[in-house]
């Protein structure tokens, strides 16, 4: 969203352009769809840009020119001051024809501080969005659910905030309130009514996390157990998820196409649950994340990780995209006095994904630097081509149940049928085999938690046994 700034609301500088959250005040309408719109990138040194490009091309921006300048970041205005007002000038000069003639977008290829956009936007006359900016705009135009929009709606506005400290920081330096005066500016009022309104998102953002917890509590009460599905944006998250259970996700060859956590059962096992939720990205600040917080643990609070990763990146990427993987783990299951150790006794299973396309020594490489990151041995799965689904599956249920146990099920002239035990069984766990003797005794090899098959063998009157 754009804000101006005219000059009944600042006294030393004419017009601002600046993304706002708008804070409950009316700035214009909000805009989620920015498809076909024209842009200039700002990069500084000898950066990567493959993923911010990636960024853009999602949410349809066209990125017009990518715009080098060598040397360090500057700390007031990212650009130095000359090239900086070259770019402004020529934006300002430009014609029907000029190639930059439709940009009304500047992008600025890093986590820009308050000054720098500040500096940036009142120099260009456009809009201005930094990496940061660009992914709450992407979140924002894939937020469909009440959840997601609200934490959405957090991150932008704390990040629009630190920017409108920033202007009022400068259009009231050297100013005084008059005698008597309150000495509130109108960009003073603006940030206060966003604070209003995110004590108001955080309330309502803090009751959907207990009901989170509390649905939690229930499914362990109940002899569920979890397994949670992390990893970098784009990894193949929701695409294994509706493989494994069967359920509809959205499933789209994009960055960040989910945002809220989708909970389904394991296809072959009704008492293991599947936690899809938004992916991790680099680089991205703690205090965006933490309006994230509640959807992540999700995921991460559960009784088993899985950690999905693109095979099919290059190998500096791909060890970029790892490094940050383990990073956003650490940082989300360790506390301060915790160590690295603890992982290990964590039910934590890496796998790479989309494996249909590499060659076997490609695929043993990215095998052998899982495991220098101190991950074991990953498996290797294509949902594709339905490779190594089910090996994955078997070794999920092994590390999660330990090994198979064998249940007899003792059939009785009174009483309950034995079917009706035999489907109690289902219910409560994944059967590998089932057989049947002369005297109607059935013995099933299962995969069940110690609760459930105490739970199970404590409702059946003495009719199921552990062999």
């Amino acid at each position: 969203m754009r804000m101006t700034l005219g000059p009944n609301m600042a006294k030393q500088e004419p017009n601002y352009e600046v993304l706002a959250g708008a804070g409950g005040v009316s700035l214009g309408e909000a805009r989620t769809n920015h498809q076909g719109r024209r842009a200039l990138l700002l990069v500084r040194g000898v950066e990567d840009t493959n993923e911010f490009c990636q960024l853009a091309e999602t949410m349809g921006i066209i990125i017009v020119e990518k715009i080098i300048q060598p040397g360090s970041i500057d700390a007031k205005g990212y650009f130095g001051k000359g090239r900086l007002q070259d770019v402004a000038d020529e934006l300002r000069l430009r014609v029907d024809g000029h190639p930059w003639s439709k940009v009304d977008l500047v992008l600025i290829h890093t986590n820009a501080t308050p000054r720098q956009l500040v500096a940036v936007g009142e120099a260009a006359g456009v809009e201005v969005w930094d990496r940061v900016r660009l992914l709450l705009s992407l979140f924002t135009s894939h937020a469909n659910s009440l959840e997601a929009r609200t934490q959405v709606r957090i991150a932008r506005l704390q990040s629009d905030r630190t920017v409108l400290r920033e202007l009022a920081n400068q259009t009231t330096t050297g100013e005084r309130a008059g005698y008597g005066g309150g000495g509130v500016t109108a960009l003073q009022a603006v940030i206060a009514n966003i604070n209003r309104e995110l004590t108001s998102l955080r309330k309502r953002q803090q009751k959907h996390s207990k009901a989170q917890a509390e649905r939690r509590r229930q499914r362990m009460r109940s002899g569920a157990v979890t397994v949670g599905i992390a990893g970098y944006t784009n990894a193949g998250k929701s695409s294994f998820f509706l493989k494994m259970s069967g359920k509809e996700v959205l499933v789209e060859d994009k960055l960040f196409s989910t945002l809220e956590t989708t909970v389904g059962r394991l296809a072959a096992s009704p008492r293991v649950l599947l936690a899809d939720t938004i992916g991790f990205i680099d680089n991205l600040p703690n205090a965006t994340l933490d309006a994230f917080r509640a959807t992540l643990a999700e995921a991460l609070e559960c009784d088993m990780l899985l950690l999905l990763v693109d095979a099919t990146d290059e190998i500096s990427e791909f060890e970029r995209k790892l490094s940050a993987t383990r990073r956003e783990i650490n940082a989300r299951y360790l506390s301060e006095d915790q160590t690295e150790e603890i992982l290990s006794e964590r039910k934590i299973m890496c796998v790479l994904t989309k494996i249909e396309s590499l060659k076997p020594q490609e695929l043993a490489q990215k095998e052998a630097m899982v495991i220098d990151y101190g991950y074991g041995q990953p498996m290797s799965i294509s949902v594709h081509q339905d490779l190594g689904i089910n090996e994955l599956q078997d070794e999920m249920l092994a590390l999660l149940f330990g090994q198979p146990a064998t249940l007899v099920v003792i059939p009785a002239d009174a009483g309950r049928d034995i079917e009706g035990y035999v489907a109690d069984v289902y219910d409560a766990a994944m059967v590998i085999d089932k057989t049947v003797d002369k005297k109607g005794v059935i013995t099933m090899q299962v995969w069940i938690s110690d609760q459930s098959l105490a739970r199970l063998i404590a409702n059946s009157k003495g009719r199921i046994g552990v062999k």
